[in-house]
């Protein structure tokens, strides 16, 4: 198989799960979610779905709602996917934006501002 093939499900996952999250998933748990990438198995059996919160005090609340709404989310994505298998999701709360915004304020307190030039 293609490195290809689970790269383009990916990113229709990503697509589908998104749509779904907004329109069809109604726990009031499940805030402001944004998906940052999805990584799916080379046997298309598992996809791991990162995700990141306007209100990251809510992460492990949010985590725990997603994995128990995983079950209706795959029912879902593969009524619209039309796939022999569609892979089992497992959601995890994608580090990297937060830890990114933490550097980016570590170095702005670290390079002194140039003062406005007049």
């Amino acid at each position: 198989m293609s490195r290809g093939r689970p790269r383009k499900i990916a990113d229709l996952i990503q697509r589908e799960l998104a749509d779904l999250l907004r329109r069809e998933l109604h726990d009031p748990r499940v805030g402001m979610v944004t998906l940052t990438a999805v990584d799916v198995s080379p046997d298309l059996s598992h996809a791991k779905v990162f995700f990141t919160l306007l209100e990251k005090e809510k992460q492990s609340e949010t985590t725990r709602a997603l994995q128990r709404a995983a079950g209706f989310l795959r029912s879902k994505l593969a009524q619209r996917m039309k796939m022999y298998t569609t892979p089992e999701l497992r959601f995890s709360y994608d580090e990297s934006v937060a830890r990114g915004d933490h550097l980016s304020q570590l170095i702005d307190s670290v390079v002194p501002r140039e003062p406005p030039k007049h």
